[in-house]
Formats: C-alpha cells, structure tokens, sequence
C-alpha cells in the first residue's frame, strides 16, 4: 500500500508541475498539453484509488473521464484549427 501512495504523490506532484505550465505556458498549445497532462494524471490516481480500495466503480468513472477528455481534446483541437466544432 505504500508503493501505492508513493506513486499517487509522484503523480501528484507532476500534476502541480503541469498545473505550472498551464498557467505560464508561452503558448496555446503548451497550455493544452499540459491540462491533458494533467487529465492523465487524474485517471491513474482514480485507478490507484480503484485498486487500492477494491472499488470497481472508480475505474468507470475513469473511462468515462478518459471519454470526456477525448472528446474535450478533438472539439479545441477543431476550434484552434479554425473549423466548427459541432456541425449540424
């Protein structure tokens, strides 16, 4: 279980790092990866969650997170590309 919470600060602490880069990243496109980062390092502490607690549920809220952000990515990814985002 140690290893466990070892690893969840490590993660954490990169999380803050890319938290970091998004407020003072020079760019758009540093500022995007790094919220992505940082969305990466949110589900591998909800599946260390999972594991560590035995709790099945935390690794379906991670995939639905993984979908959003997914989602999320490809609608900024159009916007910045100067395309519609949602196209009736």
């Amino acid at each position: 279980m140690t290893f466990f919470l070892f690893v969840a600060l490590a993660l954490s602490f990169t999380a803050l790092l890319c938290f970091y880069r998004l407020i003072v990243g020079p760019t758009v496109p540093d500022k995007i990866v790094a919220a992505q980062v940082i969305g990466t390092n949110t589900m591998a502490v909800l599946i260390l969650i999972a594991v560590i607690y035995d709790q099945p549920m935390f690794i379906d809220i991670t995939l639905t997170y993984a979908m959003l952000s997914f989602l999320a990515i490809i609608a900024v990814a159009r916007y910045l590309g100067g395309e519609r985002v949602i196209t009736c």
